[in-house]
Parts: C-alpha cells; structure tokens; sequence
C-alpha cells in the first residue's frame, strides 16, 4: 500500500511539473544561475587558496645591508639567523654577485649598461635571502631581525611582500563575499519563484484536491506531490548546472593553466565531482523543497 501510494504521489507530482511548462522553466532556470554561483564560489574559493599558497612559498625575506657593512659582519649574522629553528637556507649575495646578476638579467640593454659607467661604482647592496620551514614563520623572523636592530642592515623587504598577500587575500574575500551574497539574493529569488509556482499548481488542482479531500484522502496524499515538485525542480536544475560546469571547466582548463600552472581545474572538479554534485543535488533540491513546503503550509490547509 505504501508503495503504491508513493508512485501515485511521485506520478502526480511529475505530472504538475510538466503541467506548468513555462512556470517550470522559469524556476528551473532561476535555480540553475542560484547554483552556478554556488559552485563559482567552490572554485574560486580553491583556486585563490593555490595562488596564496604559491606565492607564499615563493616568498623569502631579503636583507639588504649598508655599502659599509663588512663581509665579515654579514656572515656572522648569516651564522646567528641559520641557528633559528624556523629558518630553512639562507643564501648570501655579495655586492660584487649582486652586480653581476643584474648586468646579466639586463644583458643588451645598452641604456642601463651606461648607465653603470657612468656611476663608477657598484651600486648595489649585499644582501641574505632568508627561507623559511613554514611561509607562516616569516612574520616570527622578520620580528625577530627588528628586535635585534642590526646596524649593518639598511631595510628589510618581507613586509613589502606582506602587504601583497594581505591585498591578495583582501582581494579575495571581497571576491568570495559578494558571491556568497549573490548566492543568498538568487536563493532568496528561487525560493519566491519555486514559491509561486507551487501556489499556482495549488490553485490549478483545486478540484482534484476538492475530491481527494471528500474521499478521505491523507494530508501526504494530497501534500506529497507538490513535495515532489519542488525535489524535481532542485534536482533538475543541479543536472543542468553540472552538464554546463563540464564543458565549461573543460574549455577554460588549459588557458587557466598558463596563468596558474600549480592549478588544474578540471582535475580538480573531476577529483571532487562526487562532493560537488552532492553540493549541487542537494543545494537544489534542499531549496524546491523547502519553497515547496511554505507554499503548501501557506495555500493547502487539509
């Protein structure tokens, strides 16, 4: 008996959704953009955690030291630096290395090259890359050189590159919370809309639902299909929205490589194709049912 009862409810509740072709559509399509958003959300989420990441761990703090500083001076601070637990390496680069990779970085610019004539002297400072274990550890580093207030050292340049992070990072959650306000906007307008549809489902099938109620029909009878439509709503449109993600994840993976090389899309959405459409699914059909139980708690009182 129940099973019997759960296809009637399922095939009646097919049938209102294809009975409101255009009212369907329109929900469907609404639905569909909600959850585009959603899933824009996923991968911009992933994709500004690589970029962090990458630019963190190709961060270093460098030292740039006062043309008096002697060598002798530097390597002793070199030596006092690699005995802190967070640093990695250190790389030492003397004024006169430092001069010679900037005329080979600048090989056959005749500009700067006399430019460097004509000053005479090497311009440039020594300086010590420092590396960290742990990108989190340069803050505790470049603490640690301020305190210690060498004379020899004219400026450090990791909290220039902070600021860059910070900005980074600033810009991506501006990025991240203006969809995730989009998200709330077009979930609010899909739930209005699944709300209304449903409504006039409910007036539409007022004498069908007269007669169930006159031959004693239960409250989930006559419930269940508009349940049913809101399900098939959320679910048709996470189908639809993962049939555009594919190709189009697809189509944009290799021009995001040359940006992004340490980010592959679309592996990424095939390793995590289960949990997105389970975001997808249920994200949908969570939405058609819930607008779908308003409307007849509001409309259909048996």
């Amino acid at each position: 008996m129940f099973f019997t009862n759960l296809r009637r409810i399922t095939k009646t509740g097919i049938l209102n959704y294809k009975r409101n072709g255009w009212l369907s559509t329109a929900t469907v399509l609404v639905m569909v953009l909600m959850l585009f958003v959603i899933g824009n959300l996923v991968f911009t989420g992933a994709l500004a955690s690589v970029i962090l990441s990458s630019f963190e761990s190709k961060v270093d703090i460098s030292v740039y030291f006062l043309p008096d500083a002697s060598e002798n001076s530097i390597i002793s601070i070199q030596k006092e630096l690699e005995a802190l637990p967070d640093v990695r390496d250190i790389h030492y680069i003397s004024r006169d290395a430092a001069l010679e990779l900037f005329r080979n970085r600048h090989k056959g610019n005749q500009l700067i090259a006399a430019a460097l004539e004509e000053i005479g002297e090497n311009p440039l400072q020594a300086s010590l890359n420092i590396r960290a274990k742990d990108p989190s550890r340069y803050a505790a580093i470049s603490e640690f050189l301020l305190q210690k207030n060498y004379r020899e050292v004219d400026k450090i340049n990791y909290f220039e590159n902070q600021q860059v992070i910070e900005r980074m990072g600033a810009i991506f959650k501006t990025l991240r919370g203006s969809g995730t306000f989009l998200a709330f906007f077009l979930a609010f307008i899909a739930i209005l809309v699944t709300f209304n549809t449903i409504r006039l489902a409910i007036y539409t099938m007022r004498e069908e639902i007269g007669i169930m109620r006159l031959v004693g029909a239960s409250k989930w009878f006559i419930r269940g299909p508009f349940i049913v439509s809101g399900i098939l709503y959320g679910a048709t449109s996470a189908l639809i929205t993962l049939m555009v993600f594919f190709p189009l994840i697809w189509l944009i993976s290799p021009r995001l490589a040359l940006l992004v090389p340490e980010f592959d899309i679309f592996q990424y959405f095939l390793n995590n194709l289960f949990m997105f459409a389970i975001l997808m699914f249920g994200g949908g059909i969570i939405i058609g049912v819930l607008s779908s139980w308003i409307a007849i708690r509001r409309y259909l009182q048996v």
